[in-house]
């Protein structure tokens, strides 16, 4: 009764990628509160890795890995299976956004593309793959993808990439929902609209706020900490049923 009441996720074993900032170290902070061990995944910033497990009490994991590296999912995977033992959800939070112009070269173009597939999705598939492995075998676990808005509605002409590689993502998450949820691996998405993470500041640096928050119907960009919260919720013992959803967290600035 204590762990569903005051440490919901008391017990768990929580792998996020992406973690030393923004959105991720946000969703680490969360479910440390609710009693989760976070493996803390990060590429370049240690330091910042390394605050985040400072301020979480030290009660979990710090884990480098270039994502970007074809062989660098699965050795996150391994890295964290050899620490804990047992992994129970998995958050694919790691992402970035390239720019890219149709006027770019053909070597540019392809660039860009294959490198945001490979951060954005290809890694994410690869950890998806060994997360399901891993809970068929050892009594189950959830997969938290997040993706974005642009999965769904498109993306901006600069950013095509972005948003097919967040699309790809949310309908991975519902292949493996009707594929595995009957041997122990769900899967949900989250797809949020514009953050106030250091991707947004970039857009608000060119575009100016207004131009950023004038199709949000509640005025205002989210905070990490409401994706963080809805991430530590769906992770929830009792939230089987969300299996396969794609839940939006966009201010009303895309309504399906």
């Amino acid at each position: 009764m204590e762990r569903q009441i005051d440490k919901p996720l008391l017990g768990q074993t929580v792998l996020v990628t992406g973690a030393s900032g923004g959105i991720g170290a946000a969703i680490v902070e969360r479910v440390a509160l609710e009693g989760a061990r976070p493996i803390i995944h990060y590429c370049k910033d240690e330091d910042a890795a390394e605050s985040l497990l400072a301020r979480i009490n030290g009660n979990g994991l710090v884990l480098q890995a270039d994502l970007s590296e074809s062989d660098g999912p699965f050795a996150l995977w391994r890295k964290a299976v050899d620490f804990a033992g047992r992994v129970h959800g998995l958050v694919n939070n790691a992402g970035i956004r390239t720019e890219i112009s149709i006027e770019s070269s053909p070597g540019e173009w392809r660039a860009a593309w294959q490198n945001e597939f490979q951060v954005n999705f290809f890694a994410a598939a690869d950890l998806c793959k060994e997360a399901i492995q891993h809970f068929r075998t050892e009594g189950g676990g959830r997969i938290v993808n997040i993706a974005s808005r642009a999965g769904q509605r498109g993306s901006a002409s600069e950013s095509i990439p972005y948003g097919a590689a967040n699309a790809a993502m949310i309908n991975l998450t519902k292949s493996i929902a009707r594929s595995f949820g009957r041997e122990g691996a769900s899967a949900v998405c989250i797809a949020p609209g514009l953050v106030r993470t250091g991707m947004a500041e970039h857009f608000i640096a060119t575009q100016g706020e207004e131009a950023a928050v004038d199709e949000i119907p509640v005025g205002d960009m989210a905070e990490p900490k409401e994706v963080a919260e809805l991430v530590a919720f769906v992770l929830r013992y009792g939230q089987d049923s969300l299996n396969g959803a794609t839940l939006d967290v966009n201010g009303g600035s895309h309504i399906r």
